[in-house]
């Protein structure tokens, strides 16, 4: 059987709608020899909206576009200074379902995120990944809250993720915030919570930049999501 290595590429800075109908357009055309591909790039600002979205969580989106799309999930925002990562990835030839893909997905970003010194945390029914503001680099792991806490107390989000699996073929991804302006999360309420936080390494004390994050966070997927 031939091995079809995952191999990052970095796109820059794209329109978030062009890539969105690159990503159609590839996984609508590949076969089954098609090799997998992963796109690194940063978008423009834009608000983008899941099948699951509803549009009263687009509180006052003002000059940035909203755009729909068909990745699961609700509402988030992209812009400069945010890694977006798109893995393009045959999951039969790969030889794991979706569960396991998305398990991969935020284990790339925890340990991206372990190499600036920061605790990534899973919240059990919450996709994405969360880190404490206050101590960032607390060891203190966290799956759901403690009794007499709330879902996301004392947390901040730093990652989104959603995706689309069409024919066993994967396409949107991840998305890690490294140095942005933050305001617009304000405007929405950020997949779907109302009051959620969320963060960038800058807000908590990291200086890096978005092509280092970009390298770190590609070859973890590279790694992570290998057959």
């Amino acid at each position: 059987m031939t091995t079809h290595r995952l191999q990052a590429q970095s796109i820059g800075q794209v329109d978030y709608l062009a890539a969105y109908e690159a990503m159609q357009a590839f996984t609508a055309a590949r076969s089954e020899s098609t090799p997998d591909e992963l796109w690194l790039c940063e978008h423009p600002p834009v608000f983008t909206q899941g099948l699951a979205g509803a549009a009263s969580h687009v509180l006052a989106p003002g000059p940035i576009p909203v755009v729909a799309t068909n990745r699961g999930g609700q509402v988030t925002y992209h812009g400069p200074g945010q890694v977006v990562a798109y893995p393009l990835l045959d999951l039969r030839r790969a030889g794991y379902f979706v569960k396991e893909y998305v398990y991969r997905l935020e284990e790339a970003v925890i340990r991206t995120l372990g190499a600036v010194g920061v605790t990534g945390l899973r919240v059990r029914g919450a996709p994405g990944i969360y880190v404490r503001p206050d101590d960032p680099g607390s060891h203190r792991r966290r799956l759901e809250p403690a009794p007499g806490e709330g879902l996301f107390d004392g947390l901040a989000k730093i990652a989104a993720l959603g995706i689309k699996v069409s024919r066993h073929c994967t396409y949107h991804g991840v998305a890690l915030n490294v140095a942005m302006d933050l305001e617009p999360y304000s405007r929405i309420n950020p997949c779907g919570y109302a009051g959620l936080r969320t963060v960038d390494l800058s807000t908590i004390g990291v200086t890096t930049t978005w092509n280092e994050v970009a390298a770190v966070l590609g070859r973890e997927l590279e790694a992570l999501l290998a057959p």
